[in-house]
């Protein structure tokens, strides 16, 4: 499977998974209300059972002994576990779309270079191939050769402009010419031939 169908199931996969979290995220949030609500009661009515209390002198003042009730301090823990829950909920569900996002980014900066190197092939001149020769037809054993590859005479041939040259004929392929040249054309080995004749 290629980076783009991995990217495309995993992207899938995401909406079901945000909805999953999110609806977690809601079921944590009533019950934490919902507790929250039963400590605020709770702790309401322990306030006024205190007061009830001082005013009929059932209960002397005391600091170390006026504090809420175990079941209030647990019910408060309870409420703190239930947030503590819901943030590594959210920050999971963060976690999840930044990844997401960090694919995506790979994914465009793939896309960039694959489109940057069909431009570069686009720009990159393409050279026509050079004529191939059919072996299966059958040779003249006296057709004369010509040029370095010492093969007959096919396609455009070049000649060499020095009289004396021995080979005279050339595959412009062979010699590297792309075009017929226009004047006088010296093949390789009579280079030296064109330099002294321009020197008398």
């Amino acid at each position: 499977m290629g980076f783009l169908e991995d990217f495309q199931a995993s992207v899938e996969s995401l909406p079901s998974m945000l909805h999953r979290n999110y609806s977690l995220m809601r079921e944590l949030d009533k019950s934490l209300q919902g507790v929250q609500l039963e400590n605020e009661q709770r702790c309401q009515q322990e306030i006024e059972d205190i007061k009830h209390g001082l005013e009929s002198g059932s209960i002397t003042y005391d600091p170390a002994k006026l504090k809420f009730s175990e079941e209030a301090i647990e019910e408060q823990k309870h409420c703190v576990r239930i947030a503590d829950e819901k943030v590594a909920l959210a920050t999971q569900t963060y976690d999840l779309v930044d990844a997401h996002i960090q694919q995506l980014d790979q994914f465009l900066r793939k896309l960039e270079e694959i489109r940057q190197g069909m431009d570069y092939l686009a720009k990159v001149p393409t050279e026509p191939p050079a004529p191939a020769i059919d072996l299966e037809l059958p040779v003249d054993p006296n057709e004369p050769t010509y040029c370095f590859c010492n093969q007959v005479s096919y396609g455009e041939m070049v000649a060499c402009d020095n009289p004396n040259c021995k080979i005279e004929w050339y595959h412009i392929g062979c010699v590297g010419v792309k075009e017929l040249p226009k004047g006088k054309w010296y093949c390789p080995s009579c280079v030296g031939f064109k330099k002294k004749r321009k020197g008398k």
